[in-house]
């Protein structure tokens, strides 16, 4: 039996650069942290000849080849097992589609399982990059790289998207006081949507390949608010960082028309007069979670719960992608 699990994530600046579109061209450039919700996945011989596979629905197949689930089935194929007596499961502490990064998770999680299995050892770097390259260039999704590389480092990283493809991770240098006053002061809320995240990355993705001016202009202050969340955030200024997030999310629904709807911004404005600073959607927008940054989290916990979000509390992960068992 082999149990491993990712953690999901939250993007702290500069989230939209992530893309092989923009980064290719003009390097790119984010924050992002793990956070203790994960995604599992559980491995485990069994005595028939067929693949059991357990997710959101059940395969039982005589071949890999005949898995229907993606990332599954090429995953299998890049480590080259063929053994058909196995039954993988997985599960996950949030939802698939909220913003959280949970494809990126899954994919990391699968690969450290199978690495296991195969008695590998594998570093976090290499780990991304194999979960991108299923992602990205096999299976042809319009996505970044920040979700694999953050669910297999963890921690609060910092990472430059190279033009080159390669992908520098450096932590993130902030004092243990700072630390704990940001996870005590940003408060999750679920909206209630959920979303693909490709069909809304997909007209960031379209828009950069034709070189728009707007959508390169807007990520181009994206990129630069990345660099003055992180400023702000190793010099403690906490406050500031919450303001910075505020104009972030101002620039990201102008990247696409199915950003943000009524609801969202009702919700958002409810906020920012009930002791938020400053807040975005979190992921590629459209549904999923909202995260505030608070001066006050009490009046607003009472606020935004009492319209009928759901919160969800969390603390940072420093781990990222591992196995749990393995026996």
């Amino acid at each position: 039996m082999i149990i491993s699990r990712s953690p999901l994530r939250i993007s702290l600046g500069g989230g939209g650069t992530d893309l092989p579109s923009y980064y290719r061209d003009h390097e790119g450039f984010l924050v992002a942290a793990a956070i203790d919700k994960y995604v599992y996945l559980t491995l485990h011989e069994t005595f028939v000849e067929d693949i059991i596979i357990k997710y959101s629905q059940m395969e039982r197949v005589p071949t890999a080849d005949e898995i229907e689930h993606p990332i599954i089935r090429e995953a299998l194929r890049m480590l080259e097992i063929r053994e058909t007596n196995l039954e993988l499961t997985s599960m996950a502490d949030i939802p698939a589609g909220t913003g959280l990064g949970s494809s990126g998770s899954f994919t990391t999680a699968l690969l450290k399982t199978l690495h296991a299995y195969r008695k590998n050892l594998v570093h976090p770097e290499e780990l991304a990059e194999q979960a991108c390259h299923i992602e990205l260039d096999l299976l042809k999704d319009p996505i970044g790289k920040q979700d694999q590389y953050i669910a297999a480092y963890g921690g609060l990283t910092c990472f430059t998207f190279c033009s080159n493809g390669k992908v520098l991770a450096d932590p993130l240098k902030v004092s243990t006081e700072t630390l704990f006053d940001l996870e005590d002061n940003l408060l999750l809320f679920f909206t209630g949507y959920s979303r693909s995240a490709s069909s809304i990355l997909k007209e960031q993705d379209d828009e950069s390949k034709k070189k728009s001016d707007d959508m390169l202009q807007n990520l181009h202050f994206v990129k630069d608010l990345g660099f003055r969340s992180r400023d702000a955030l190793e010099k403690g200024d906490l406050y500031e960082f919450g303001s910075l997030m505020n104009v972030h999310w101002d620039f990201k629904k102008q990247r696409s028309g199915s950003m943000s709807n009524g609801r969202i911004d009702e919700w958002y404005a409810l906020a920012l007069r009930n002791g938020a600073v400053g807040g975005k959607l979190i992921g590629a927008g459209g549904g999923g979670f909202l995260m505030f940054y608070a001066e006050d989290k009490v009046r607003l916990r009472r606020a935004v719960t009492a319209a009928g979000l759901k919160e969800v509390r969390f603390r940072f992960d420093f781990e990222g992608t591992k196995i749990v068992v393995a026996s």
